[in-house]
C-alpha cells in the first residue's frame, strides 16, 4: 500500500491516539473502561476504510513487536490473551466504519451512531469469539458461553454505546470544521 507523505502523518496521528487510548483508564463500579474503542471508531470514521485499518493494524503490530502499547503490555505472547480477538476486531471495525461512513449521501449524527453500532458488532463477534477459543482451548481456563457473553457483552454494552455516541457526534463536528479524509484523496476536507 502506498501512503503520501499526509497520510503516513494521519496514521501515526491515530496508532498515537489509540496507544494512549488504551491507558486512559475510566473507572466505573468495579469495571475499568478505557477510551481505546472510541479512538479505533474515529479512525474508520475519520480516515476511511484504508487509512483506518491501517492505523489500527500499525498499533496492534507495534504491540506484538514488543512497544507496551497494548493496556496489559506488548509482545507476541499477548496473542495468546483472550483479550486479543478484541484488538483483531478493531482492525475490521476501523475499515468497516470507514467503508461504511464513506457510502452514506449525507453524514448526519445518527447516520454514523448506526455505521458505529455496526462496527460495535464486529468487534464483539470477534473479540468475544476469540475469548471463548483461547480460553477453553489454548490457555486451560475453561468458561461457559453464556458468561463469556454476559461479561464480555452484556455488561460493555453501555459504555462502548456512549463511545459509539461520542465518536459519532465527534465525526460530524470535525466533518463540518473540514477535518475528514477522503478516500482516494490525500485532501483534507468537507465532503462536497
Amino acid at each position: 500500500m502506498h501512503l503520501s507523505l499526509r497520510e503516513m502523518i494521519l496514521c501515526a496521528l491515530f496508532v498515537a491516539l489509540v496507544a494512549a487510548g488504551a491507558f486512559i483508564r475510566i473507572p466505573v463500579g468495579t469495571d475499568v473502561y478505557t477510551l481505546q474503542f472510541l479512538f479505533t471508531l474515529l479512525a474508520g470514521l475519520l480516515l476511511g476504510a484504508r487509512l483506518g485499518a491501517a492505523a489500527v493494524l500499525t498499533y496492534v503490530l507495534l504491540g506484538l513487536v514488543g512497544v507496551p502499547v497494548f493496556a496489559s503490555g506488548g509482545g507476541p505472547g499477548y496473542i495468546l490473551q483472550p483479550t486479543f480477538g478484541y484488538l483483531l476486531g478493531f482492525i475490521l471495525q476501523a475499515w468497516y466504519c470507514g467503508a461504511a461512513s464513506r457510502r452514506l449521501s449525507h453524514r448526519t449524527f445518527g447516520r454514523l451512531l448506526a455505521v458505529n453500532g455496526g462496527g460495535m458488532a464486529i468487534v464483539y463477534l470477534i473479540g468475544i469469539s476469540y475469548f471463548y477459543f483461547v480460553s477453553n482451548y489454548v490457555i486451560d481456563a475453561p468458561i461457559a458461553v453464556w458468561p463469556v457473553i454476559f461479561y464480555c457483552g452484556i455488561l460493555q454494552i453501555v459504555p462502548d454505546f456512549l463511545l459509539c455516541v461520542a465518536a459519532a457526534g465527534l465525526a460530524v463536528r470535525l466533518e463540518h470544521a473540514g477535518v475528514w479524509v477522503e478516500e482516494n484523496s490525500v485532501e483534507c476536507g468537507a465532503r462536497s
